[in-house]
């Protein structure tokens, strides 16, 4: 069987692995107070360009995407997102089980459109009624989006000043972030996302991480963070496994590295799909490929290939998605290429 249906099914790259198992035995203090999280977080600093930057660590997205909304929402506000956003599908109702409405906006391609952002935010200010709603107070967008989509530095320029004519904070999931930064001719950098959002998070688990993920403040703007997450079981007492693991991904240019794997994979199976007559449901330059099967291709495909069905199509046929990661070995893809 060929296992292209997510981007975490193995587990974390050999030099992680590595370093863990030497830091093992050495005494540190808990809740990544440990020197080595402190030199996580300066390297994660220097590269984003924010030397004033708060950084925290959790150990999964769903679980940071709820810890970062409850610390910044007040109890009757809500937050924006895309209606294919992963908050307002595939959490099974993590922010609303904290208090907080998801309100949905159209995707385009999964991403969100400043003008209609803006539009939500002036309808609520304007209305009469605004007493008995909920609050829009913060904005969600995730990089790359649901759909492998990629936002451009103009695009989260233009989000970020709605949000800031607005006083809401705008905050990017960057569960696949590595992926996003490794496609080439992207202008999104961790600089551009260090002056462009005001709170966004780093994925370990997905790119080459055993777990985790690193929450960047560039600016200080959430105060007693650290206790929301000891509040809302977030705190990793062992946290130096976080820190260990940030460290080593931001030494040698590995969290690069990982990205870029991910995406020469996908390149070469995008291709492959072209060459061959598959039709895409969405472009995606990312590490997801969004592929519409009829019947009999999904047939021939499903007892050879694991791959993740990901909506139907009134027609009969399937939108199903493989996804490439920093582990997907070159012979596996020459394997499905040849099965097409």
């Amino acid at each position: 069987m060929l296992y292209f249906d997510s981007d975490y099914r193995e587990g974390a790259h050999p030099e992680l692995l590595a370093r863990l198992g030497e830091e093992n035995w050495e005494p540190m203090p808990g809740y990544s107070e440990d020197p080595i999280c402190e030199r996580a977080r300066e390297k994660i600093r220097a590269a984003c360009g924010c030397p004033e930057g708060e950084i925290y660590f959790l150990t999964g997205g769903t679980q940071t995407n709820a810890v970062v909304i409850r610390a910044l929402l007040r109890l009757y506000e809500g937050v924006i997102a895309a209606d294919t956003g992963h908050i307002a599908t595939h959490e099974a109702g993590a922010i609303e089980a904290g208090g907080h409405k998801v309100i949905p906006l159209p995707e385009h391609a999964g991403k969100l459109d400043p003008g209609e952002v803006a539009d939500c935010l002036a309808a609520f200010q304007a209305d009469p009624n605004r007493a008995h709603t909920v609050k829009p107070g913060m904005v969600y967008l995730s990089h790359p989006t649901e759909y492998g989509a990629l936002y451009t530095r103009e695009e989260l320029e233009a989000l970020h000043q709605v949000c800031q004519s607005y006083h809401v904070p705008l905050y990017l999931d960057g569960a696949r972030l590595g992926y996003a930064l490794a496609v080439p001719g992207s202008d999104v950098t961790l600089p551009v996302l260090a002056q462009t959002c005001d709170v966004f998070y780093i994925g370990g688990t997905k790119v080459g991480a055993m777990f985790g993920e690193a929450v960047v403040f560039p600016r200080p703007l959430a105060d007693q963070f650290f206790t929301v997450m000891k509040q809302s079981g977030a705190l990793l007492a062992k946290g130096r496994y976080l820190g260990i693991q940030f460290d080593a991904l931001f030494s040698n240019d590995l969290y690069l590295r990982c990205g870029q794997a991910g995406i020469q994979a996908a390149d070469r199976l995008r291709a492959a799909f072209r060459r061959k007559g598959y039709q895409f449901y969405v472009d995606s330059p990312t590490n997801q490929l969004f592929v519409v099967l009829d019947r009999r291709r999904l047939a021939a495909l499903r007892d050879k290939v694991s791959f993740a069905h990901w909506r139907a199509l009134d027609d009969g046929r399937a939108v199903v998605r493989f996804a490439t990661s920093w582990a997907t070995r070159p012979q596996d893809v020459d394997a499905l290429i040849a099965l097409l």
